[in-house]
């Protein structure tokens, strides 16, 4: 027996003209939402465009001022575009001693990647090592180790200066790359210890036993699911411990002079209380002294930004 509907049922059960309009107009609504919300959106985006054109601006105007020659570059009329464009700030600051006798930039160059390059190799090792420690494994010692890590950090580098001087010219490492090494070394591994750290606790322990389910040893469960995981929290830290040894600054003047200063005290050289600065070479050092980091943040910031969870879940 079949059942037939009356057009009048019909007619009730669909929805009106009116009513879609209402339901449009709500969902329209909806997705641009209140006019608070709007004017405090456009307020959010312009605040964030007023710091970050803040923070580019210096950027920008020593790159200006790099091009600019010397005799315009103290002006009561700034130019922000170098009409006058010239090379002589960085033949200047390529070729310029640091002093009589000293390091010039290739040579600083040379001993600033050398000391960071060092510095990002064994802090991954060992910071990667000590965060697997404290995240995967319980033992004695494990919150008091945890907690000297955070207490390390509070303690300001200037508060040991005449420690580590003293320690290191007991160790007669006084004006070595090696001692300004072990330095930059330990001052940069606490910090990364314990940002590894959060990574290895983001990664679920089920992933492993899943591995190991499946056949894996333990090890073979580590480097195979657990480790590619874990990578781009390694360029992380590896990109944060280039860039503290990089811009170091009170350390290397104080461990080094002459033929084995780095970029920044080499940089500070420029200033002068017996003849004027010139700041063409100034700003022309400064930007070569940026651009090792930039390249090596572009040449990794693929692997940072991607395959966070790479491998995670399978379909």
């Amino acid at each position: 027996m079949s059942t037939q509907i009356t057009p009048a049922v019909q007619v009730a059960e669909q929805p009106t003209r009116t009513d879609l309009g209402t339901i449009d107009k709500r969902a329209l609504r909806g997705r641009r939402g209140s006019g608070k919300q709007r004017v405090g959106r456009l307020g959010f985006n312009t605040l964030a465009a007023v710091v970050v054109l803040c923070s580019i601006f210096p950027v920008y105007w020593m790159v200006n001022m790099s091009f600019t020659p010397p005799n315009q570059i103290i002006s009561r009329n700034p130019s922000f575009l170098p009409f006058d464009f010239t090379w002589k700030n960085y033949v200047t600051a390529w070729t310029r001693e640091a002093a009589p006798g000293q390091t010039d930039f290739p040579h600083a160059l040379m001993s600033s990647l050398g000391v960071a390059l060092a510095v990002v190799v064994v802090c991954a090792i060992f910071a990667f090592l000590a965060s697997i420690a404290i995240a995967r494994f319980a033992f004695r010692g494990r919150i008091v180790f945890i907690v000297s890590v955070l207490v390390v950090q509070m303690v300001p580098g200037e508060a040991m200066m005449f420690t580590i001087y003293n320690m290191i010219d007991d160790w007669r490492l006084m004006n070595t790359l090696v001692g300004l090494f072990i330095v930059h070394l330990a001052g940069v591994v606490p910090f990364t210890i314990w940002m590894l750290r959060g990574f290895v606790n983001g990664v679920p322990v089920e992933l492993e036993e899943a591995a190991m389910i499946d056949g894996c040893t333990k090890a073979q469960a580590f480097w195979r699911v657990t480790f590619p995981l874990l990578a781009p929290g390694l360029v992380s830290t590896g990109i944060f411990a280039f860039i503290q040894s990089w811009n170091e600054f009170l350390m290397a003047l104080l461990l080094l002079k002459g033929y084995n200063l780095t970029l920044p005290p080499w940089l500070n050289s420029f200033q002068s209380a017996t003849e004027a600065t010139n700041w063409g070479a100034v700003m022309a050092g400064s930007t070569l002294l940026t651009l090792p980091v930039v390249i090596f943040f572009l040449f990794v910031q693929r692997r940072m930004v991607g395959g966070l969870v790479s491998g995670a879940v399978k379909g």
